[in-house]
């Protein structure tokens, strides 16, 4: 079965994440938050490292439950910065708490962060024409002008390339390759 050329078939997490996930249109505000989340944790890293870590950071998070990493506390924060199972990078792991805090807000105000993230696009993906992953952008003015709205909202650690990314992954962007079985 043909994948996208970024897919190391013989890895079980990257191929599974490819297969089941990526690209495929979430609108629940959880799932959402996970991933991300998930992509910000990835600034600097390699993608594998957090697909091997988030088993971990869905303990260590509330399995994203919004409200309850909102109210995640110091003494939950200080064992989480202590914890080698997901990746302690302070800035990293309280942009995770301020960003469930400004989703909430984003709840508050316009009903779901579902809602909020699928008006960029019309309410359905954008399917692009890719022969090769590597002719992806790694933004574009749809994601510069997200992280900026996101910014003025108060959310962190989320700039353009992270939000391309997310976007991708979130399925609001199809960048699967033309040949892949599942685009």
């Amino acid at each position: 079965m043909k994948r996208c050329g970024w897919v190391p078939v013989e890895n079980d997490l990257y191929r599974d994440y490819h297969d089941q996930e990526w690209g495929k249109p979430l609108h629940d505000d959880q799932a959402l938050f996970e991933l991300l989340c998930l992509e910000s944790y990835q600034s600097g890293l390699s993608w594998l490292t957090v697909l091997k870590k988030r088993t971990a950071f869905r303990q260590v998070f509330h399995s994203y439950q919004i409200d309850r990493v909102a109210d995640f506390s110091e003494e939950e924060m200080a064992a989480a910065l202590e914890n080698p199972a997901i990746i302690r990078h302070r800035l990293k792991l309280e942009a995770t708490v301020n960003n469930a805090k400004a989703i909430q807000r984003l709840q508050a105000e316009v009903g779901s962060f579902s809602d909020y993230i699928w008006s960029f696009v019309d309410h359905k993906p954008l399917v692009n024409q890719v022969s090769t992953y590597l002719d992806r952008p790694s933004q574009t003015e749809l994601s510069q002008k997200i992280a900026k709205d996101l910014k003025k909202r108060g959310f962190k650690f989320l700039g353009p390339t992270t939000i391309y990314s997310f976007l991708q992954a979130a399925g609001l962007i199809n960048d699967h390759e033309d040949s892949c079985a599942f685009k």
